[in-house]
């Protein structure tokens, strides 16, 4: 088990050399190579009240699924690449566009097959911090390259059933968890570590749900992407 001096002192040196965000390696503690635990690395958290949502904009975070990582494919097709089962590609399109595949929803267990232009409105690829959510908790201070690039972060980003992903909105682990119980924990995780890696700042009400989530599942990690 990561010894919290040891996370505080890896927080601390990543400040010191000016880093703005996690890379996949720092999902595990630098100083032991063990992943990260989420527990400890939620207290490492700002706790504060919700700024006002003035200015925000879909627009304010730049052009949607815009390619920041140069793979010459847009992030919903990454996404669907990454987080669905019998991939089918458009020929011709670099391996880029998926075609057809099926999804096992983490958020609700369902299997769910998509096919492109027919039932593509059934599968959503959510930002598990919303955006709203993360303009309010610290967003609205940063540039638009930092807004860019969190908004098409895989750290971020999970396909999931269209229907949840409305129905969740921009809710965060206070208000809306997802109906899988099993798999809150990992989903309590992924809202840590999005906000550890962008340094975000959680409500009172917001850090009392997490602690109540991990609370049967003090083992789990942080995911790296």
């Amino acid at each position: 088990m990561p010894k919290p001096t040891l996370v505080f002192a890896a927080l601390l040196i990543a400040l010191i050399a000016g880093s703005s965000f996690f890379t996949v390696a720092q999902a595990e503690d630098p100083a032991t190579g063990e992943a990260r635990l989420a527990v400890i690395v939620l207290e490492t958290l700002s706790v504060k009240g919700r700024a006002p949502k003035t200015g925000y904009s879909r627009e304010a975070f730049g052009p949607s699924w815009a390619d920041t990582d140069y793979n010459g494919c847009d992030t919903r097709n990454d996404m669907l690449r990454r987080d669905l089962v019998d991939v089918v590609l458009k020929p011709r399109t670099r391996g880029c566009v998926v075609l057809e595949g099926v999804l096992v929803d983490p958020y609700s267990g369902e299997e769910i097959r998509f096919i492109k232009g027919e039932s593509s409105d059934r599968i959503d690829i959510d930002h598990v911090v919303s955006l709203s959510n993360a303009w309010q908790t610290g967003m609205f201070q940063r540039g638009p390259e930092e807004r860019r690039i969190f908004a098409n972060d895989s750290l971020n980003l999970l396909a999931v059933q269209g229907r949840l992903n409305s129905q969740k909105g921009d809710g965060d682990a206070a208000t809306w968890l997802p109906p899988r119980k099993v798999y809150r924990c990992e989903f309590v995780a992924r809202q840590i570590a999005v906000k550890a890696a962008y340094r975000l700042w959680l409500t009172p009400a917001e850090k009392q749900a997490m602690l109540r989530i991990l609370r049967p599942c003090p083992g789990q990690t942080l995911p790296s992407r």
